[in-house]
């Protein structure tokens, strides 16, 4: 195979497989239940094999069940306009305020009414806007901010997960060895009175970090059941591993034959499946895999939103939405089920779909708003797919001592895509983890601003591992933001230096100080369901870059805790085009606002990760509180 070549290889984004939405479909009248295409050649083929039996009547009708048409509300009031509405004034004063505004940081009191902030200053000023009926809160000495922005992750996916066994080692989950993963799959059985749909289901394992140093096997499995099936997703969403019993449901054999864009792991010297399915192989279980209902599926959107509430967020964000994503997403803002805010970026095969539909971008449809597209360049760093300009530390088994990962498409198709969405006037994102990734990216943001003038497009790179200093002056005059997956240091901090990278490479993954010296806004995200949408984890792994082991990956990257709010606060709205209303403390902006009960800026650097969330307020209402 050639690294360079994508039609030659399997893609492995973390953060996009399609096949996930096999085991959850949302089964929505009038829609179609497969419209999602995968990312690179052999996911995308595997999308349209899924569309087979219906390409000669469903190809007329394909077109318009795949149009992203605007969620319809029914009549009557809203959470967010009885929120709006509301009368009365509530003053907050006692403890440290930190509005992320630059311009005044510290402020001794702030007013809401009706959703917004009425005023933020000093008590005095702030008492004279709120008037003598106003009601006060004492912050007892604890620490408002402005609400946390989650801005790159998967809330729909992450939702989709919530309904398997959490196999995600420590401290996303509980895991460090097999036998850990073992145990959970069976507390999977008993709580749901013998598995969903009869089976038993996990997900998130990452068998770099267990203790074996292993894959999982259907031996392994086997342990669990001989009898059920039972199928453990990959924390990279591009592998399953199934025990005897699902091979034998699926009536996969060592007769079968990998199928396109995939394959079926063997025992060594056999052709006898040990149960490892990847990419394309996953087509042969989900379609047996039970399916979520519609109100299953939002009873679990709404056990990640008071997760996420939990962690002080109030904004979150769906990357590389599909249809079903879409779709899931437009039915909460319906029901008016969306507690916090979400902003999709839907992935770049829907392009014809969303314009040939009637969604707005950057309209506020009840808390749900499609803010741009987004572009996938390359894979991960961790699975040795990103796209790199210089040969991987330790090259994977069957590569060249030369392979640098590769690209998902050519030159020409990225800078096409890029150049559509600027004719649109649409924000555009792209995956890219790899510098050679992010230049391809850049080089056509170039050429596009070059045809179409300069303007304000915050088109933003996501996850930015490896970016290089020159490519950070380039974007920085074409007026390019990175949004930095900057726990990395810590998930896969010792990985990348040992055998990703090397450790002059490893040492400035997420170039986070660099960036601030020249100016540039930026942001912080998690990427969940990857990791978890832990803000205090980003704070905790921007400011201090340790790893697992404990040792620090690029000191000189570090960044002060009030840097580190900036990239999941002012600066992650500014991502959205959202700073006009979020991101600081500021008189009418939303009043969405977390407490704490410690101020990150002055405890010491080693206890963020263990800030305490007293409270998370949105639109002036208390959506969790300790």
């Amino acid at each position: 195979m050639a690294h360079d070549r994508p039609e030659t290889h399997k893609s492995g984004c973390p953060c996009c497989s399609p096949y996930i939405w096999e085991a959850y479909q949302l089964r929505h009248p009038g829609l179609s239940r497969r419209g999602f295409f995968g990312a690179g050649a052999a996911l995308t083929a595997a999308g349209l094999a899924l569309l087979g039996g219906r390409k000669d009547a469903a190809a007329g009708g394909l077109a318009t069940a795949l149009a992203f048409t605007a969620p319809a509300f029914a009549a009557g009031e809203t959470r967010r306009s009885r929120l709006d509405a509301a009368e009365g004034i509530t003053v907050y004063r006692g403890g440290t305020i930190r509005t992320m505004n630059p311009s005044a940081p510290l402020a001794e009191a702030v007013a809401v009414s009706g959703g917004r902030i009425l005023a933020a200053g000093s008590e005095a000023d702030v008492a004279a806007r709120a008037g003598r009926d106003a009601k006060l809160v004492d912050l007892n000495g604890r620490t408002m901010m402005p609400g946390f922005i989650d801005c790159h992750g998967h809330i729909s996916m992450t939702a989709l997960l919530m309904g398997f066994q959490n196999l995600a080692p420590e401290p996303a989950g509980p895991i460090r060895s097999i036998e850990d993963i073992k145990s959970e799959l069976r507390k999977f059985r008993e709580r749901t009175g013998g598995g969903r749909g009869g089976w038993i289901l996990g997900a998130m394992y990452d068998n770099s970090l267990l203790a074996e140093k292993r894959a999982l096997t259907r031996a392994d499995l086997d342990d669990v059941s001989m009898d059920q099936p039972v199928l453990a997703y990959h924390a990279s969403l591009h592998v399953v591993v199934v025990n005897s019993a699902a091979l034998s449901l699926l009536g996969i054999s060592a007769d079968t034959p990998d199928p396109k864009g995939g394959v079926i792991r063997r025992w060594p010297g056999t052709r006898e499946p040990n149960g490892i399915l990847e990419e394309g192989a996953i087509t042969l279980a989900m379609p047996r895999l039970p399916q979520a209902s519609r109100e299953e599926l939002l009873d679990l959107l709404d056990e990640v939103q008071n997760r996420y509430a939990a962690w002080g967020i109030t904004t979150a964000q769906d990357g590389a939405t599909r249809r079903p994503d879409f779709d899931l997403l437009s039915l909460a803002a319906e029901r008016d089920r969306l507690k916090i805010d979400v902003v999709a970026y839907p992935f770049f095969t829907h392009i014809e779909d969303l314009a040939r539909g009637d969604i707005e971008m950057q309209r506020d449809y009840n808390g749900f708003k499609v803010g741009g597209i987004k572009l996938m360049l390359d894979g991960s760093p961790q699975a040795k797919t990103a796209w790199l300009t210089k040969p991987y530390e330790v090259v994977p088994p069957g590569f060249d001592k030369e392979y640098r990962g590769y690209r998902i498409v050519d030159d020409e198709t990225a800078a096409s895509m890029v150049d559509d969405a600027f004719a649109r006037g649409w924000q555009v994102y792209a995956h890219c983890n790899g510098d050679a990734a992010a230049d391809q990216f850049i080089a056509a943001i170039d050429k596009a601003t070059k045809k179409h003038g300069p303007g304000d497009r915050r088109a933003t790179v996501i996850h930015a591992q490896t970016l290089r200093e020159d490519q950070l002056d380039h974007m920085a005059r074409l007026g390019v933001m990175p949004s930095y997956f900057v726990t990395h240091t810590f998930y896969w901090g010792d990985w990348h230096r040992d055998s990703v990278l090397g450790a002059e490479r490893a040492s400035r993954i997420s170039p986070v100080r660099t960036t601030i010296d020249r100016g540039m806004r930026y942001s912080l995200h998690n990427d969940s369901p990857v990791v978890p949408s832990d803000c205090r984890m980003l704070l905790w792994s921007a400011v201090n870059r340790r790893t697992r082991s404990g040792k620090v990956l690029g000191e000189e990257h570090r960044i002060s805790a009030e840097e580190a709010l900036r990239g999941i606060t002012i600066d992650a709205a500014y991502q959205h085009f959202e700073d006009d209303i979020k991101g600081s403390i500021e008189a009418g902006k939303l009043a969405d606002l977390v407490i704490t009960e410690q101020d990150p800026v002055r405890i010491p650097p080693d206890e963020l990760r263990n800030l305490t969330i007293a409270e998370t307020i949105k639109r002036g209402e208390t959506i969790f509180q300790a």
